[in-house]
This record gives structure tokens, C-alpha cells and sequence, in this order.
């Protein structure tokens, strides 16, 4: 939808919508005008978190003080409704009494009607994310207002406190609690004084790390010595094994001196250092290399030195492999024997510990359970000690505060002293919804009309929007401005006078076709547009027929033809012919206005035309519609006969006055003999469905369909938006 749809929608329908305006505005004053202005006074309230009620099963730390932080949607709804309960305002109503809250509303003592006036014009609110609640209550008594609104935060505090901590029974539950944990806690410390005294244990975790620390140096100790032992016994049995080399005289052979070993054993020893050194040199230089050359030359000395050894005692090289396996030095049977004795007592030892241990977490894992259970026990009671002393001494500093005070809950503004008379929240409402609402009925009326209701063609847009068609010119409706002027329908008759069949030099000018008469500009306008249309085409040949037509009846066709006509007949010396398909008659004269009418047939006779002149090169032909059925195929044959003659005549143009298109008018049959068929649409009367068939019967025919939209309505200022190019 363009801005212009949107204009044309609200200036055509502007009577609808300002119609439906002033009935919202006027409901609106008869809502204010029953509902009179009040009294008002307001206060805020802070909710800064809201102590759950009480539990009589603690729960932990601080479980009960819930902040608006996660739940602040709900504890705000919450507090308003407490806020607006019924049982809050009786409270205040019984409070101030029902006789000073009705003095100024009708009198009387009933309860329930002044509940009923606080509850009506009580307003509680709050705007989304904050935790300021705002209260205003609206009253016809000033003196009264501010005390009722105080009275209700009052009764709204204590019903908060009534709701969420539970009163004087809790608080003697409380006190009851407190010495029965007392008692519980003393009795719990001496169990588990006494079963840990009895298992020697201070600390679970303590004791588990003590006994575990213990356990690890014991088997690293005695892992040690194992493997010392193993050491000791390899060495005892090499030893053994070499006895016979070191045997005394008494088995017929000598000791070998220490001397000597400890010659061989140095030999040996640099020979494995040589060794090892050549090793690690070759992996920088090669064999040919002088530092390798040299190492090895040295090495080879010492093999040398070790082969005289061996050679002048065979029996070190037994007992050099010996001492190989054992690395251990040179020592006696009796020595290792010692030794070996000593590890094994030390292992011995070093299980026995381990097994002590061991025994000792056995019996503590026995008392460790009971110990936990004590302790989870003595936790747990503890807890609940500090629970209910914490809320005894809520209870403590509330009772110092006073009553009526509730924590997490602060009044920002106190109740306000009533202003000037106001209007109620909801009534303000409720009047602002009249005034938009008949607004907005108007407007969704005039659209719905406009866009489904009303299907008719109102504007030259919607010619080429919605009908496909090039439109010629668009006429307005000159009685949209002058209202005594005679609408645009009618007969070729508007042509003819009382002078008509007396020559052209006779013929009075018809009134309305003078230069003043507002439809002549329109007419010179089509006339143009066609001249201009034919030459494009390079429609050259005379004369050229032009038929006007419509959807139905008063859609101003004759007076199109007839304008079109006469428009014509200005342009040259041509002759123009109009013929009127549309005069109804059943005599065998033809008569015209009381005239004699000239026929078809005898218009294109040059001699027998002078009836049918009207004025300068214009001549007007009727072609009478004798009632019967055979109408419809006798005419077109009749017209058929006639074409060569039309062809032939000397007309530049010939006009034809074409009835309504309808499923059996001769409109559609005869459109195919045209050059031009002229469809006038009547604006806001012709609907789009029609037009689209009318227009599918004439495209079933192949002929040149153009449009002309007649008595149009301008409603949009030109200031604003102008329709189309019309200079009206």
C-alpha cells in the first residue's frame, strides 16, 4: 500500500472515521463525567530481600533470606498481591471504622461497601526490574485519604510478618531447641572424648597420616636391608667358592699374599677404565686416529701386566671373577657370615613393626566409624544451636525496633497528603481506550472497506494497476462541486436541438458543449489523446471507427461519444459521424426527440444526410433497437452489409454509442469491427470482477480496448497528493 492508497483511504473515508473519533471521545467524557474526580495520596516501599518463614528444620546458613537477585519477579508479585488482599484492607477498614471511610461516599457503616471503595480505588505497582513497590489509593473524603493509605501499610506489614515468620510460637519453639542442644552437645563431646582416649586417637585424619607415614619408612628400611642381604649372601657364596685358592698349608698348598691380590685387583680396575675410555673416544675420532693409537698401545701394556700376573699365579684369575660378581671388596668368610646375620635380625625387626603397625589401624579403623558418627553428630547439633540462637535473637532486636517493622522491607516515601482531584488510574485508562479505540475503529473500518468490502474502481491508478488497461484521461464528477449541475449520463440528445436537420449555418449552439461547459476540456483531451494514439499506430485509413462503451447502464457513455464527437468535428475539415446505438423504438419512422430521425443508411448518402447534420461537419445517426429476440444476430449483419459503405464514405471519424456490455448485448460482437473501443468505467460504481469480464468479452473479440474513468472523486488535497494529471 502506497502513501497515496493511505491518503485516498482516509480523506474518502474521513465522515466514517471522525465519525467513530467523536463517539470515542464522546463515550470517553460520559465515562469521566459518571466517574468524578478524587482525592489522592501515594507511598513506596523498597523491597530488598524477604526473610522466608521460620522453618522449624533448620536448613544451613542464611537459607531462609532470599534476595530479589534470582527470584525477584515473584517475590514482587507476591507482595502485591499481599498487598491488595482482602484481609489487609478489613483490617484497615475495622481499624478506622466503616462510618469515616463512607462519610464522603454515601454514608453508612457497612464493612464490606467501604472495603469494597478502598479495593475499587486502591492501585499497587511496580515497573519491571525494580524493587520499589508504589501504592496510591484515590478517596472522595481528603481528610481521609492519607489515613487509610497509612492504616493499609500498616496492616500490609503485619500481615507480611504473619505470612513469612511465624509469631510467638516460634519463637518459644525456638527457646525449647536451644537448652535440649545444649544438653545434646555436652553429652556428645564426653562420648567422644571417651572413645578416643579408648583408641588412642585425637584426629581421624591425623591418625591416618601418622600411620601412613610410618608404614612408608618401614618398608623403605626394610626393603633395604633385603636387598643388602641378597648382596651379602652372593659375596659369602663367592667367597666359598674361592676357599680352595686361599687354602692354608694343611691342604698341601700356599695362601696367596695380599700383596698379590691387591696388584691384580689394580690392574684389573685400570684395565676397565682403559677400556671403558676407548669406548667413549670412539665415538669422536676412528681407529687411526692418534688418540686411539696411543689409548690402545696402553691398554695392551696392561693386558700384558695381568697375563704375567695370571701366568706366574693361575689361581687370581679364579678369584678375580669372583670378586667381578660381588663388587665388593676383599673380606673373609667370617667378616660376611657376621654381616649376614646382622641384616637378617634387622629384617626381622622391621617386620615385626610393620606387623605392630598394621595391628594398631585395625583396632583404630574399629573406633574410627564411631568416632565419625560423634563427630558428624556433634556438627550437626551445632548447627542447629546457632540456627535457633540466631533467630531468637532476631526475634530480640525486631522486639527493639518495634512492631511494624519488618527487615527488608524500607518505605521510601511516606503516605503523601492528598493533592488536587484527580481522575482514577483505570478510569484515565479506561477513557484513553475509548478515545483510541473509536480512533482506531474508525480507521480499521474505513481500511476494511476500502480493501475488501468496496471492490469498485475508484481511481485512474487502479486502471493500470489492477485492470491492465492504458487509461485515456480520467473525468471527474462535476457534481462533487456543484450540486445543482446535472450528472454526466444520458443520450446523444445533448447534441441535438430543436434546430437539428436545418443545415449547420441554422444550428444553435448546444448550451452544455459551449467553451464555459466544464466537460468540453475532457472531451478535447480524449479527442487528443486519441489523434495522437491513431498516429503512433500509424492508423491512417478513413474514416476510423471508435466505439464507446461500458459495464452497465449511467456510466456516462453517450456523453463521452457525444463530447468525443463534437471534439472531433473542431479538428479539420473531415466530417464526423455518431451514431447512437441505443434509441428504443417500435415504429417504422425513426424519431429522435420528437424529430425524424436519419438512419444509418441514409447518413452516408451524401444527399440525404442534411437531416442527420447538427452542426458543422457532425452528423448524428441512429440505428433504432426493435424489440424481439432476434435483435441481437440482426443488427451486427445489418452493420456487416453496411461496412464497405462505412469504409467508403467520406467521414474522417465515426463514433458509435455502444450499449453496456453485457453476456447478450451486440457490444462484444461488433467490438471486433472497431479501430478503437473506448471503455468508459464509472468511478466508485463499477466493480473490479465486472470490469475483468467485461474486459475478457472484448479481448475474446481481439479488439483495442482503452479506458476512460468517468466521475471521479478527488478527495485528497493536491497539497498533499495529487491523483492524477487533472487541472480540475
Amino acid at each position: 500500500m502506497s502513501v497515496g492508497d493511505i491518503y485516498f483511504t482516509l480523506f474518502r473515508h474521513k465522515w466514517t472515521i471522525l465519525f467513530f473519533s467523536a463517539s470515542g471521545i464522546l463515550a470517553a467524557l460520559a465515562l469521566l463525567f459518571v466517574n468524578p474526580a478524587l482525592y489522592e495520596s501515594k507511598t513506596k516501599l523498597d523491597i530488598l530481600y524477604v526473610v522466608q518463614g521460620k522453618s522449624f528444620n533448620p536448613s544451613g546458613e542464611e537459607a531462609n533470606t532470599v534476595s530479589l537477585n534470582g527470584q525477584g519477579y515473584g517475590i514482587i508479585q507476591t507482595e502485591l498481591e499481599i498487598l491488595q488482599s482482602l484481609d489487609v484492607v478489613m483490617e484497615a477498614v475495622q481499624t478506622l471504622g466503616p462510618e469515616k471511610i463512607l462519610a464522603k461516599a454515601g454514608g453508612g457503616d457497612d464493612t464490606n461497601a467501604a472495603a469494597g471503595l478502598i479495593v475499587k480505588n486502591l492501585i499497587v505497582e511496580s515497573s519491571p526490574g525494580s524493587s520499589v513497590i508504589q501504592v496510591t489509593l484515590q478517596h472522595p473524603d481528603p481528610t481521609m485519604v492519607q489515613p487509610i493509605l497509612g492504616e493499609l501499610i500498616a496492616s500490609y506489614l503485619r500481615k507480611h510478618n504473619q505470612i513469612y515468620q511465624g509469631g510467638i510460637m516460634f519463637n518459644d519453639f525456638s527457646i525449647q531447641e536451644t537448652n535440649r542442644l545444649y544438653k545434646e552437645i555436652a553429652q556428645t563431646k564426653e562420648e567422644l572424648k571417651s572413645i578416643r582416649g579408648t583408641a588412642g586417637i585425637f584426629s581421624i585424619d591425623g591418625a591416618d597420616k601418622s600411620y601412613e607415614e610410618q608404614i612408608s619408612q618401614i618398608r623403605s628400611k626394610l626393603f633395604t636391608a633385603q636387598d643388602e642381604l641378597v648382596e651379602r649372601k652372593a659375596a659369602w657364596t663367592a667367597l666359598s667358592n674361592a676357599a680352595p685358592l686361599t687354602a692354608d698349608s694343611t691342604n698341601g698348598g700356599l695362601e696367596i699374599s695380599a700383596d698379590k691380590i691387591s696388584e691384580y685387583q689394580n690392574v684389573q680396575a685400570r684395565l676397565d677404565l682403559l677400556q671403558k675410555k676407548e669406548q667413549e673416544l670412539l665415538l669422536q675420532y676412528t681407529e687411526e686416529s692418534v688418540p686411539i693409537k696411543d689409548l690402545r698401545a696402553q691398554i695392551a701394556e696392561v693386558k700384558a701386566l695381568k697375563d704375567k700376573l695370571e701366568k706366574d699365579e693361575p689361581r687370581l684369575a679364579t678369584l678375580g671373577a669372583a670378586l667381578n660378581q660381588t663388587n665388593q671388596p676383599v673380606i673373609t668368610l667370617s667378616d660376611n657370615a657376621a654381616q649376614i646375620t646382622v641384616l637378617e635380625t634387622r629384617i626381622s625387626v622391621l617386620n615385626s613393626q610393620l606387623s605392630q603397625i598394621q595391628g594398631e589401624i585395625t583396632k583404630a579403623d574399629e573406633s574410627k566409624e564411631a568416632i565419625s558418627e560423634l563427630e558428624q553428630r556433634e556438627r550437626r547439633e551445632e548447627a542447629e544451636l546457632e540456627y535457633f540462637q540466631r533467630n531468637l535473637e532476631t526475634a530480640r532486636i525486631d522486639a527493639i525496633i518495634g512492631a511494624g517493622k519488618v527487615p527488608g522491607i524500607s518505605p521510601i516515601q511516606s503516605p503523601s497528603p492528598p493533592g488536587g482531584k484527580m481522575w482514577p488510574k483505570k478510569i484515565k485508562k479506561m477513557a484513553i481506550g475509548l478515545v483510541v479505540g473509536g480512533i482506531a475503529a474508525g480507521l480499521a473500518l474505513a481500511f476494511l472497506i476500502e480493501l475488501f468490502l468496496d471492490r469498485s474502481i475508484k481511481r485512474p491508478v487502479e486502471i493500470e494497476t489492477k485492470l491492465k488497461l492504458p487509461l485515456f484521461i480520467s473525468i471527474p464528477d462535476f457534481t462533487q462541486r456543484n450540486r445543482n449541475f446535472k450528472r454526466i449520463s444520458g443520450k446523444a440528445s445533448l447534441l441535438l436541438t430543436e434546430n437539428a436537420g436545418k443545415g449547420a449555418t441554422e444550428n444553435t449552439a448546444v448550451p452544455s458543449w459551449n467553451r464555459q461547459h466544464p466537460l468540453r476540456r475532457f472531451c478535447e483531451g480524449l479527442r487528443d489523446r486519441l489523434i495522437v494514439h491513431f498516429e503512433v499506430k500509424n492508423v491512417t485509413h478513413n474514416p476510423k471507427l471508435v466505439a464507446v462503451t461500458s459495464c452497465a447502464r449511467g456510466a456516462g457513455v453517450s456523453s463521452v461519444a457525444a463530447g468525443l464527437a463534437a471534439s472531433l468535428s473542431e479538428t479539420g475539415d473531415g466530417n464526423v459521424l455518431l451514431v447512437d446505438m441505443n434509441i428504443e423504438g417500435g415504429a417504422a419512422q425513426q424519431f429522435y426527440k420528437g424529430k425524424p430521425g436519419c438512419g444509418l443508411d441514409a447518413v452516408l448518402e451524401v444527399e440525404a444526410r442534411k437531416n442527420a447534420q447538427i452542426h458543422e461537419n457532425l452528423y448524428v445517426a441512429t440505428e433504432p433497437m426493435h424489440a424481439g429476440d432476434d435483435l441481437p444476430s440482426i443488427l451486427p449483419k445489418h452493420l456487416m452489409g453496411l461496412i464497405p459503405k462505412l469504409r467508403a464514405s467520406d467521414y474522417d471519424y465515426i463514433i458509435f454509442d455502444m450499449p453496456a456490455v453485457t453476456q447478450t448485448s451486440m457490444t462484444p460482437r461488433l467490438a471486433r469491427l472497431m479501430d478503437m473501443v473506448l471503455l468508459v468505467i464509472e468511478s466508485e460504481k463499477t466493480s473490479q470482477e465486472v470490469a475483468k469480464k467485461v474486459i475478457s468479452l472484448l479481448g475474446e473479440s481481439k479488439a483495442n480496448v482503452t479506458t476512460v474513468l468517468n466521475k471521479t472523486r478527488s478527495y485528497v488535497p493536491a497539497r498533499l497528493h495529487q491523483e492524477f494529471l487533472n487541472d480540475v
